[in-house]
């Protein structure tokens, strides 16, 4: 069977291996705490589910690519609760089905596949970015992230930028939790709207930190949000993964040209989900709930890297720790496993990850205890 080529050129997933991984472990019989993929743990709020059920239809409908007026009304206010913005319910929103569906979609809407065109994304990163831009069929360009592993403007080659048609950021960064500041996200959006390229910022994470708030690339981009998109998502959030639930806001161009493209794709979330996430959006209160959660996890599981001498690098934000070992992530993965703790090698997210594994902090509090005392076991003297 003819094979589109993409496919064997971007190699297995690594992440969906490692879930796999887990449930085979777990169908066997042994005990698994399973950090490798950012699906938390904790029970979505009660009003969320109890919102979907009244909103399930006696006669089911194909949904509409703008979606309700509800989910992008609650959205919007949510933004300006959130980052003190104001967005156009109508023109500037649109709901997805979650984030990465909406992230890996965006280059066919803005890249010529016979043009020679680009994509640039910093490395290491979520694996979305270069796979959409892949079989979109344009250039993916990753471009080393060193140090606090922020992607600002000066980082993008000069001779690359004519050909870029999307600038791909991530704050708080996955995965290694990195926060972009103001500062640096004004930057890009002039660099980019210096040279005609889109800037599309996932803030999926925009709402799970431990210090101040990370802010957004809306904040900077003006009313019109020229040349911008960003990209939201109520998995981590609201504890909604299973609910795949996402919104894009942004240029009401690029908005326009999204609904053009979904219309073909057949990725409309279903209405009655779109009247959960409106419920979810238009509170706050769970959010700081679930915020305090993560907190506490990632307080419990930085003290073993710690006392052991590793340094805990970005881990800002998000979900994530990312920790630097000083040496064969792989083989350190392979022994966490052995002991049932699975997390994730850095160099599954791509260049630059090498040396780091990253956690995400989906178990328990307590389960977090227990792979402490593990870590300490297999991590002694790496």
């Amino acid at each position: 069977m003819h094979r589109n080529p993409v496919l064997d050129e971007l190699g297995a997933y690594v992440i969906a291996d490692l879930q796999a991984l887990a449930r085979r472990m777990q169908e066997a019989g042994e005990r698994v705490i399973d950090f490798s993929i950012g699906d938390p743990r904790e029970p979505t709020p009660p009003f969320i589910p109890a919102a979907m059920k009244a909103a399930v239809p006696e006669v089911s409908q194909y949904p509409t690519v703008a979606g309700i007026g509800a989910v992008r009304e609650a959205f919007c206010g949510y933004l300006e609760r959130r980052f003190g913005v104001e967005a156009d319910p109508a023109t500037q929103v649109i709901p997805t089905s979650g984030s990465k569906e909406a992230i890996f979609t965006t280059p066919f809407a803005f890249v010529d596949p016979k043009g020679g065109e680009a994509v640039a994304f910093g490395t290491p990163t979520y694996p979305v970015y270069e796979r959409g831009t892949c079989f979109a069929g344009a250039e993916a360009i990753g471009i080393p992230l060193k140090g606090d592993f922020v992607l600002r403007a000066s980082d993008v080659p000069a001779a690359v930028w004519e050909r870029l048609r999307i600038v791909w950021i991530c704050s708080p960064h996955n995965p290694t939790g990195s926060v972009t500041g103001l500062a640096d996200l004004s930057d890009l959006v002039d660099a980019c709207r210096q040279h005609g390229t889109l800037l599309a910022s996932d803030e999926c994470y925009a709402d799970l930190y431990d210090g101040d708030p990370p802010p957004s690339v809306l904040q900077v981009s003006g009313p019109d949000f020229k040349g911008t998109l960003a990209y939201f998502s109520l998995s981590k959030r609201s504890g909604m993964t299973g609910y795949r639930s996402g919104m894009i806001v942004g240029d009401a161009e690029a908005i326009a040209a999204l609904k053009q493209l979904r219309a073909s794709v057949g990725v409309a979330p279903a209405e009655y989900v779109q009247a959960a996430a409106a419920a979810a959006w238009a509170d706050d209160e769970h959010a700081e709930e679930r915020r305090e959660i993560f907190a506490a996890k990632r307080a419990v599981l930085r003290v073993p890297f710690e006392e052991l001498g590793y340094e805990v690098v970005g881990s800002e934000a998000g979900i994530y720790l990312w920790v630097d070992i000083r040496g064969d992530e792989n083989a350190a993965a392979r022994r966490l496993i052995e002991s049932g703790v699975i997390a994730s090698p850095g160099s599954a997210f791509g260049a630059g990850g090498e040396g780091f594994l990253r956690f995400a902090l989906v178990p328990t509090l307590q389960e977090c205890g227990e792979a402490a005392e593990v870590l300490r076991a297999c991590l002694t003297g790496i």
